[in-house]
């Protein structure tokens, strides 16, 4: 398979990466295709290489080998970290990181605003459009209700989704979203599978994640990662019925 031959059909080509640290290899040349407008879920056990294979997707660590192929034609690993961000390519980390002090509303404005400063941003006229994209994104997570409350007082949960909102406003094709239901209620992890479900009949969605019961209610493709390289792909029943699957994470 060659990038180019895979404009069409492919968002996202790891093509054979390689990462070592210190004599460790976390990846191991991994290979994975994403198509557009798909959502794949990622696990596999603590060490596998997810997070090391994020980081060189968003430009945060520089593979020893192999490439990072978006869009058919760009190289990520040529590239720094901003310049990925602004192909498209956005990531939510595990822990939320919000504006705590500022409300829901405001923190959808900053990150709308880009990189203008806080209080410009926030001191200056919101124009319609603005506002309409805000309303839009507070719809899809689930947040109208709390648009004027203080980051800081919601939930864990909450700020999980405000973090994802602060994203759609950068308006992403391809998200990144990491362990997204780690210390969620059961209520909170199913209201996340449906938000991920509606984010993505617009966008290409990664979740990498721990709790099976969550993957299994996305409903989408998964892909096992074990010593930094593709154990198992399938649905959550193939890959959960695989012996080596089993062996190496399951049964743990």
């Amino acid at each position: 398979m060659t990038a180019i031959g895979a404009a069409s059909d492919t968002l996202l080509y790891l093509d054979g990466v390689s990462v070592s640290f210190d004599g460790f290899r976390a990846l191991n040349n991994l290979s994975l295709v994403l198509a557009p407008g798909e959502m794949r879920a990622v696990i596999g056990p603590n060490g596998a290489g997810k997070t090391t294979m994020m980081d060189v997707i968003t430009g945060k660590t520089r593979p020893d080998a192999g490439r990072v192929i978006y869009t058919a034609d760009t190289d990520l690993t040529r590239l720094d970290e901003p310049a990925i961000a602004s192909l498209g390519i956005g990531r939510k980390f595990q822990k939320p990181t919000v504006f705590e002090m500022h409300t829901v509303w405001d923190n959808l404005l900053l990150a709308l605003s880009g990189d203008r400063r806080p209080w410009f941003a926030l001191g200056a006229r919101q124009t319609r459009e603005e506002r309409a994209r805000i309303e839009g994104i507070l719809d899809t997570t689930r947040l109208r209700e709390h648009r004027g409350r203080r980051a800081g007082d919601l939930s864990h949960g909450q700020k999980q989704w405000l973090e994802i909102g602060m994203l759609l406003a950068q308006d992403p094709r391809l998200l990144l979203v990491d362990e997204p239901v780690a210390g969620m209620t059961d209520a909170e992890t199913e209201q996340t599978a449906e938000l991920l479900r509606e984010i993505n009949r617009t966008r290409s969605v990664m979740v990498v994640e721990h709790d099976m019961a969550f993957v299994r209610a996305l409903g989408v493709k998964v892909t096992v990662l074990h010593e930094g390289s593709v154990l198992s792909e399938g649905t959550i029943d193939h890959v959960s019925g695989d012996p080596r699957v089993i062996e190496v994470y399951l049964g743990r």
